[in-house]
């Protein structure tokens, strides 16, 4: 465990997420309700999407292993942000803690509006706008609401919900399996395009499916021993959500004719019919969509707000970010400013244009990218600069083509996210610059008689009790030697 700086009651949560919550929050927030609708979007391209999903699925877990490596290495509460800034320096992890924060808030809008889609195969049938607005503020104060109650409830809720939304979910994988009808696959390449266009343009599609493995990173804080169950976590967590993928993916392309499939809106339904026949199977997979969606709300809902706490508390992010409340020591400013705007933007989008809300979606998982590059980067300049000292030829050798492949996926990532989507992600990140400038003002970072505010400057009320204060700047690698003791250029040293 991290050392106790202070805050709080000046100790560790006493009811840290264990390995079992871990991975549920991993699992919950990276199948949401878009796992219930891949294959219907998959199924322009036919079967090869598949060899295109197996392709991103490694780049995920290239990825997962990264996270699992550099959260061994910094057991903070921060994720990316918190290795942005270690490797790059301050301005590089705020613009990380930025991206990720709005890619949370405005991707919590995306997963309630899909999440309405199912609430209304029972009620609101007639699909009354002003009621589906309802419905999806609803689905976005819920999860809110367990948020604030503290982790231990939070962490209760995602391991219920991620048991429950496995049911039907494994069915498919397995069972369903045994269903497949060779002829409802159709072409093996139905686009019109050549092989490698098709997986690229599959590929697209598919790697959103990934985003959310980086979650127990983000909380490790609040992780019991978290250099050691958070890489488990992300691993474990990443490996489970691949196999439901590509087999469930597998077996409604054999269950559903690949005509019927491309303009089905619940492909899991049909494939469920399929199989069991009548309508009743369907229905149990729409309850099993409404508990995912649910579950991926309550664990992105904690992201939104421990990603902006991690900075925060560094002085990178506004102060109300960084105060803790109640006994459970819980970042309530975030939670709640975090579901207001999730909130505003859902709004816009049963109010005003479709596609203006289908942009946002997109620049949601722009700005969850850029985090995993950097991320990816850190990776890479720690192996590449300390590695040496630390490791193995061999284990060096390997653990660099981990990171070279993660940073090559994040980049492909961007590439498929469009040409327009880069451009106004890129704006949308550099709003950051501002509030960033605000942040400093006053403070003399040339060499004035104002230090730069820092962890070790925050009140300790507003610190956090299970994570260290952000290491002092050294000129190689990164640090994370202890916070009690002056910290040393050999401080760090690789786990395995």
């Amino acid at each position: 465990m991290p050392r106790t700086t202070g805050g709080g009651k000046g100790t560790a949560p006493t009811t840290p997420l264990g390995l079992p919550a871990a991975s549920a929050l991993v699992i919950g927030s990276i199948i949401g309700t878009g796992v219930f609708a891949l294959p219907s979007a998959l199924a322009p391209y036919g079967p090869i999407s598949l060899v295109a999903f197996v392709a991103v699925t490694l780049g995920a877990l290239a990825l997962a292993m990264t996270f699992g490596a550099l959260a061994k290495r910094v057991p903070a509460s921060g994720g990316p942000y918190v290795y942005a800034r270690e490797a790059f320096g301050e301005f590089a992890g705020f613009l990380n803690a930025w991206s990720y924060w709005i890619t949370a808030w405005a991707g919590n809008a995306a997963i309630v509006v899909a999440w309405v889609g199912y609430v209304e195969v029972f009620v609101n049938t007639g699909h009354n706008k002003w009621i589906s607005l309802l419905l999806a503020l609803v689905g976005l104060w819920i999860p809110a609401a367990i948020n604030l109650t503290g982790v231990r409830n939070m962490g209760a809720f995602q391991v219920i919900t991620t048991v429950v939304k496995f049911v039907p979910l494994i069915f498919m994988a397995t069972v369903g399996l045994l269903f497949i009808d060779a002829h409802n696959f159709g072409p093996f390449n139905a686009s019109g395009q050549s092989a490698l266009g098709a997986i690229s343009a599959a590929g697209a599609i598919a790697l959103f499916s990934y985003l959310g493995l980086e979650a127990a990173s983000v909380v490790a804080g609040r992780v019991r021993e978290p250099g050691r169950n958070v890489p488990r976590a992300t691993v474990y967590g990443t490996l489970v959500c691949a196999a439901i993928y590509i087999l469930g993916t597998l077996a409604v392309f054999g269950t559903v004719a690949h005509g019927k499939l491309g303009g089905s809106t619940a492909p899991f339904t049909d494939a469920a019919n399929s199989i069991l026949g009548g309508s009743w199977a369907g229905d149990i997979v729409a309850v099993a969509a409404i508990i995912s969606g649910i579950g991926a709300l309550n664990g992105w809902t904690m992201l939104c707000a421990e990603m902006p706490y991690a900075a925060a508390r560094d002085g990178l992010f506004p102060r109300a970010f960084a105060r803790l409340r109640g006994e459970n020591d819980v970042p309530a400013f975030g939670i709640v400013a975090s579901t207001v705007l999730a909130s505003l933007i859902t709004v816009f989008s049963y109010t005003r244009f479709d596609d203006v809300f289908t942009k946002i979606v997109l620049l949601s998982v722009l700005t969850a990218v850029i985090p995993y590059l950097f991320s990816a980067a850190a990776q890479l300049y720690w192996l590449l600069v300390r590695g040496r000292e630390n490791l193995s030829p061999g284990r060096l050798a390997r653990d660099v083509t981990v990171a070279g492949l993660a940073l090559a996926f994040s980049y492909w990532s961007i590439q498929g996210s469009g040409y327009q989507t880069v451009y106004y992600g890129l704006f949308v990140l550099l709003l950051g610059v501002p509030v960033y400038v605000w942040l400093k003002r006053g403070q003399d970072t040339l060499g004035g008689a104002t230090a730069p505010r820092s962890a070790a400057t925050v009140d300790r009320s507003e610190r956090p009790p299970e994570t260290p204060p952000p290491a002092q700047r050294l000129s190689r690698g990164l640090r994370t030697g202890s916070v009690d003791r002056p910290r040393k250029r050999n401080g760090l040293h690789h786990h395995d």
